[in-house]
């Protein structure tokens, strides 16, 4: 033990001479850290210090500066406003200037008027006296000539129309012509429009249908055992079908042209299909049905569309549709109540009228005629109770009801319809007509103009558009000639119904012949 003691003693000092040794290192090493730290407050403060100076610099210079501009901005203003107060001033300076100009012309003005007034008093006093000179020189004149006023009026009047009538005659024959020559100008300028706008192909009227056949068996197959194919055709479809020796070819016969296309497409989609035989015609025939009603209203709806018009009834809109599986002479209905009312729109556009109104007016004038197959009546009753079912306007109603002159028009949109209608219908190539009705329009015209007195001859000439007449020169003068085409015009717009125009012509030839022997 005694041994370990100075080892255990070395030890222990030696312990505590590191302890020792590692506390003062320590606090050496603490008062270096506390050193630089209290050296870096201080350089801090320092910079801040410098930093606020520097500030503070900043801020004055920056103060100064705003202080210049808002100096320099004050005095612009100034100067603005001192010249905003030299213009207004000069302004009040013109403004009086003006002011004084207008007094002294007010002066000018009233000393005029009055002047005016003594001078209207001067003549107003002198026409007096004048008046009463020429009713004193009047008297005079009458008791001289022992004659009135109004009994040498109507003398000299008779004695001027006595020797102006040949004259007067004549001025009126040329304003006329003029007139004439100008309204058949305006009138072609117009047709000539209608024609470019809605030229058609020339119009065929046609009752029958004609289908081609792929070869000669289908007819056989058509006509069916013992013709059960063709009965139940012409049963379900309500036309007659034609079969003949003509090669490959049948015919449709029927006067109502709905029927008749409905047949034709049921036809041709048997034919396509090959199944023919009694059920298999009722199906095509029902579907051909409902296809052809959707084609009805898209053919109504665009109709309406085309014409800018809106809010129609649906029924209705379907029944224009139909118009387009009617004619008449020839013409398409759809097409003809479509021209209708494109024209009927121009000139109400002309006019100042209401343009939709008149369209409307137009495309539905001959409603009737989409259902006159099925019941009795004119189109136009038939058209007329049709717009009436449907709630439209007076005025559409007034024009179905007189296009056609079976009741007076009273509005302006209704003698629209009566022209367009007519521009429509006469336009070359719009229609097709029978010779009878050529004929009996001819043979009219000649009976009409040989009607009058001193006529030896009549002649209608291109298919009732113009009629020559031949008058005796002897019993009938220049004048008188006027006045027979003048009836002539009045009688045969009185009597007779034709498309377009007719044109007059008096003729009197005086011939001066002698024979040399």
């Amino acid at each position: 033990m005694e041994q370990f003691l100075p080892s255990i003693l070395t030890l222990l000092l030696g312990i505590a001479a590191g302890v020792g040794l590692t506390v003062f290192f320590a606090y050496i090493r603490g008062n270096s850290i506390a050193n630089k730290a209290n050296k870096m407050i201080e350089e801090a403060k320092k910079e801040a210090e410098k930093q606020k100076r520097d500030r503070i610099l900043e801020l004055k210079e920056e103060g100064y500066k705003l202080k210049q501009e808002t100096e320099r901005e004050l005095k612009e203003k100034k100067e603005e406003l001192k010249a905003t107060e030299d213009r207004l001033l000069q302004r009040e300076n013109s403004l009086d200037k003006r002011d004084e100009m207008l007094q002294k012309r007010e002066l000018s003005l009233e000393e005029k008027e009055n002047h005016l007034l003594v001078s209207q008093k001067d003549l107003q006093s002198k026409n007096e006296k004048l008046d009463e000179m020429l009713k004193d020189e009047m008297s005079r004149l009458e008791k001289i000539a022992h004659f009135s006023k109004e009994k040498a009026h109507d003398l000299i009047m008779q004695r001027t129309e006595e020797e102006m009538a040949e004259e007067i005659a004549s001025f009126m024959k040329e304003k006329e012509h003029e007139a004439k020559l100008n309204a058949s100008e305006n009138a072609r300028n117009l047709l000539v429009e209608s024609m470019q706008r809605y030229a058609e192909d020339v119009a065929t009227e046609q009752t029958v249908s004609t289908i081609d056949l792929p070869n000669d068996d289908m007819k056989g197959r058509l006509i069916g055992r013992e013709g059960r194919n063709i009965r139940t055709i012409e049963a379900v479809t309500g036309v007659d079908l034609i079969i003949d020796d003509t090669p490959e070819t049948i015919v449709i016969s029927s006067f109502d042209p709905l029927r008749r296309e409905i047949a034709k497409i049921t036809i041709e989609t048997l034919i396509k299909d090959g199944r023919i035989h009694p059920s298999r015609i009722e199906e095509v025939y029902d579907k051909v049905c409902k296809d052809m009603n959707n084609k009805i209203t898209e053919l109504g709806n665009e109709a309406c569309y085309k014409l800018g018009i809106t809010k129609m009834d649906p029924e209705l809109v379907n029944l224009v549709g139909k118009l387009n599986f009617r004619t008449s002479y020839g013409q398409n209905a759809l097409q003809h109540s479509k021209e209708v009312g494109e024209l009927c729109g121009l000139m109400a556009a002309e006019l100042g009228e209401n343009v939709i109104l008149a369209k409307r007016a137009g495309l539905l004038h001959d409603i009737g005629k989409a259902i006159d197959y099925e019941m009795e009546g004119s189109h136009v009753e038939i058209g007329a109770d049709i717009a009436k079912k449907f709630h439209e306007d007076e005025v559409v109603i007034d024009s179905i009801m007189s296009h056609h002159g079976d009741s007076d028009a009273h509005t302006i949109i209704s003698v629209l319809v009566q022209i367009a209608d007519t521009l429509s219908a006469a336009r070359p190539g719009a229609r097709n007509d029978s010779l009878d009705n050529y004929m009996k329009r001819l043979e009219q015209l000649e009976e009409i103009g040989n009607s009058f007195e001193g006529v030896e001859k009549t002649f209608a000439m291109q298919a009732g558009r113009e009629v020559r007449v031949m008058v005796k020169p002897d019993e009938v003068d220049d004048t008188k000639a006027f006045k027979i085409a003048r009836e002539m015009k009045e009688k045969i717009e009185s009597e007779m119904q034709y498309p377009g125009t007719v044109k007059i012509i008096v003729i009197r030839e005086s011939r001066a012949q002698e024979e040399a022997k």
